[in-house]
């Protein structure tokens, strides 16, 4: 284990370095390191919105693939469980490479992608497709996390640090109703070529906009691994297995449930996600602004709001007649709410472990990552056995469980800077 002392030149030495790569110290450096902030912003949204791109296009994708919608659902699945896994493998075999060249790398593979989920003559093509998007997402969200420090100065990381998240937030918010109408518009092929040009732009702006950024120290696998020991970590990591398996379990379904519950167009459904993913911005900065006082309490409102949430879709919408006005305010608030998770499950995790930042990240990512596909495996096996509607039974129990976890857990607002030591 190494000393304070150590710790405390091997963080002067690699501020050192950052000056030397221009992203921080005079005014035009400060600027080039806040341009590199926006390009990951703009990349972890690319990432996150090709992964979640199935979840708006699962009907016309299902028929035409000739499969169920519960199976056209797999194409998350199976992106999840690749980038859970990719993540903290990814971050500790390219640790000690340029992460301004990983990063383009892991972009171009995404590209590659999602063009050939677009090409797709069957679903075996698709779900290969799908396995490279997940390469380039858990890779891209783990590298991204922790590359703001060595960007901008010090005073201005959780700012940045946010900023990079935000593309997550926004991407889980507004990915899907965009797709779904480039869908309706062009069809659901022409959904996937968009997103591999926007792969293809988030490439160009992180080789054009970050400094070389050569490793500061390996992260092994050992050393994540063991962050595990932490029961802060633990219990944050469980809550973000709740509240993205719950919500994934129900969201990735929502077209179908729309479509049975309120009889809604394919249209009127692009309107009400759009609706979902404006509420789901303001969520996520209104979340941001709650977790940096209380993380704790902002979680119990979180998970509490988004179990009544979605137990009221099925109790409360038929009832009133699949109204649709009903369905619009119901995905609002449902968007107020998931769009918090991110931000706020971060601030917890970091809080918990601030002097492992890519290690905690990389486990963030990865559990996160898993959740969505367990989420999407688990609704989808629910919607094909007891129907649509019970998924949204079944997120509101698992968001339940996410608030009986911060209630047990999160006894604290600030968590000691003590944590379990990655580096040996």
């Amino acid at each position: 284990m190494k000393s304070e002392h150590a710790e405390h030149m091997e963080a002067r030495g690699a501020e050192r370095a950052a000056r030397r790569d221009g992203a921080v110290g005079d005014g035009r450096g400060a600027a080039r390191g806040w341009a590199g902030v926006v390009a990951l912003a703009v990349g972890t949204f690319t990432v996150v919105t090709s992964e979640m791109l199935p979840v708006g296009l699962l009907t016309p994708m299902g028929d035409s693939l000739r499969v169920s919608e519960g199976l056209a659902g797999f194409t998350l699945t199976v992106t999840g469980l690749v980038a859970a896994v990719s993540s903290p493998l990814l971050t500790s075999l390219l640790g000690r490479l340029d992460r301004r060249l990983v990063l383009c790398a892991l972009l171009a593979v995404l590209a590659a992608g999602n063009l050939a989920a677009a090409w797709a003559p069957g679903f075996g093509v698709m779900v290969a497709a799908r396995v490279l998007v997940g390469v380039g997402m858990g890779g891209v969200w783990a590298i991204a996390a922790g590359l703001a420090v060595r960007l901008v100065p010090a005073g201005s990381v959780p700012a940045a640090t946010s900023l990079v998240f935000s593309g997550v937030a926004i991407a889980s918010v507004l990915g899907i109703p965009a797709g779904a109408y480039v869908g309706e518009l062009a069809g659901w092929r022409a959904a996937f070529v968009a997103a591999a040009g926007l792969a293809l732009l988030a490439l160009g702006a992180l080789a054009v906009l970050l400094p070389p950024l050569p490793a500061e120290r390996a992260v092994p696998l050992g050393g994540v691994l063991r962050l595990l020991g932490d029961g802060r970590v633990r219990a944050g990591l469980v809550l973000v297995a709740f509240l993205v398996t719950g919500h994934f379990a129900a969201y990735t379904y929502v077209r179908p449930v729309l479509e049975e519950v309120s009889g809604a167009s394919a249209g009127t459904i692009g309107t009400l996600l759009l609706v979902y993913g404006i509420a789901g911005v303001v969520g996520n900065f209104l979340s941001g602004a709650g977790a940096a006082r209380s993380v704790r309490a902002t979680l119990l409102v979180i998970s509490g709001v988004l179990a009544v949430t979605l137990l009221l879709v099925v109790l409360v919408l038929p009832a009133a007649g699949g109204s649709l006005a009903v369905a619009g305010v119901l995905l609002a608030v449902w968007g107020v709410t998931y769009g918090g998770v991110s931000v706020s499950t971060q601030t917890w995790l970091l809080q918990a472990a601030p002097r492992a930042r890519e290690g905690v990240s990389s486990l963030f990512v990865g559990v996160f990552n898993g959740a969505i596909a367990l989420g999407a495996l688990t609704g989808g096996l629910v919607a094909d056995g007891v129907g649509v509607a019970g998924v949204m039974w079944l997120g509101g129990a698992l968001a339940l469980g996410a608030l009986v976890t911060v209630g047990v857990a999160g006894r604290g607002d600030r968590f000691a800077a003590d944590n379990v030591p990655i580096d040996k």
